[in-house]
């Protein structure tokens, strides 16, 4: 029987597998063995990956938030720290997330993954993982999303991702962006681009991913944007301070309007003052329980448990070198089911941080 369902609200997972030329049809083990065998070192995670196939299955994580990421460069350089490339067009943006959208394809047709675009097709995949069957059998649910919106070249782009299975949209990612200004900008908000985007976004119902927008986007999108929105991957500023978190006021906005918070389980964002490439989860102890710190801080702010879930970005170009310590793979997140049951989570608010929380708000966009 299949572990108890696990939705991840945010992995990169063709990132994974076309940028850094990972099998993820692979275990994680065979994956590290290979990077360390050929002597990688172009980006600090390689032999230290965290995510693959066989551990989502593993893991009971049977549906995933699957991204495509194609930047645009501009003259204003992203911070240092991110290891994607900017392309020099949107036209070329576009090609590149098709390519990205081509390995989704792939492993829908050897029936690895399968794409959840409609109600019909959601209930089905649950169905399949609520069935007898082991859970190295089924096939990993996802749901199409775009971290930063760079590589919509024009709405006739938007409505052609739409027709490709495209539910859920981040306009920002880091630095500046073609719609809106992303972490380690200076604080600018939305584009006229990005509001016209919002518009088309609402005809369509599609999800608003508020991650990654500046303080000053954030309130420029709500304003705007009357459809659902989500934090697919955002921890709370309150216990590590800085931008890339959500203040109080942030936080009680998505409530609100009914979204959900997916806790982050990256290093810099569980402990105040993290040093990427230098400092040590282990030493600093920075284990599962700071991230079950952030799902229990959104819970408080909102005196239930229908609003936070786990939107892990373990594949975002970390590993287990900047990754809560008593983790290695995705498979280790039913730990945080452990966690929360000792706060006196009761077995129905867990099953609601597990997956509930998000089938609600898939159930009302498909």
């Amino acid at each position: 029987m299949a572990p108890p369902l696990i939705i991840d609200a945010h992995l990169d997972l063709a990132t994974n597998a076309m940028t850094y030329n990972r099998d993820l049809n692979q275990p994680v083990t065979t994956i590290r063995e290979r990077e360390r065998a050929q002597g990688l070192t172009d980006h600090p995670d390689r032999g230290r990956g965290t995510v693959a196939l066989p551990e989502l299955r593993q893991g009971g994580v049977g549906l995933v938030f699957a991204t495509l990421i194609a930047r645009v460069d501009h003259a204003d350089k992203p911070p240092a720290t991110l290891r994607l490339p900017g392309w020099h067009s949107p036209a070329q943006a576009w090609a590149d997330a098709q390519r990205q959208l081509a390995w989704y394809r792939e492993m829908e047709r050897t029936g690895e993954m399968t794409a959840i675009v409609d109600a019909a097709g959601l209930e089905r995949h649950l169905a399949r993982w609520q069935d007898d069957d082991p859970a190295d059998r089924k096939p990993v649910g996802y749901i199409l999303a775009l971290e930063g919106a760079d590589s919509i070249v024009n709405p006739d782009h938007l409505h052609r991702y739409y027709e490709q299975g495209l539910r859920s949209i981040g306009p920002a990612h880091f630095g500046p962006g073609r719609y809106a200004a992303g972490t380690g900008s200076d604080g600018s908000g939305l584009t006229p681009a990005g509001r016209e985007l919002l518009g088309e976004m609402s005809d369509l119902r599609m999800l608003l991913d508020l991650t990654h927008l500046t303080d000053r986007g954030f309130f420029e999108a709500l304003e705007i944007y009357n459809g659902p929105v989500i934090a697919s991957h955002q921890n709370c500023r309150a216990l590590v301070p800085g931008e890339r978190q959500f203040t109080d006021e942030q936080l009680r906005a998505v409530i609100e309007r009914g979204g959900v918070v997916g806790a982050a389980l990256d290093a810099w964002m569980l402990h105040p003052g993290y040093v990427r490439e230098r400092d040590d989860p282990r030493s600093l102890k920075i284990g599962l329980e700071r991230v079950a710190d952030h799902i229990d801080y959104v819970c408080q702010l909102a005196g239930n448990a229908r609003h936070a879930g786990i939107g892990s970005d373990l594949d975002g170009l970390f590993g287990t070198e900047q990754c809560p310590y008593d983790l290695d793979t995705i498979a280790d997140l039913p730990k945080l089911d452990a966690l929360l049951a000792r706060r006196g989570y009761s077995a129905g608010d867990r099953e609601r941080l597990r997956s509930g929380n998000w089938l609600r708000v898939l159930r009302s966009v498909l």
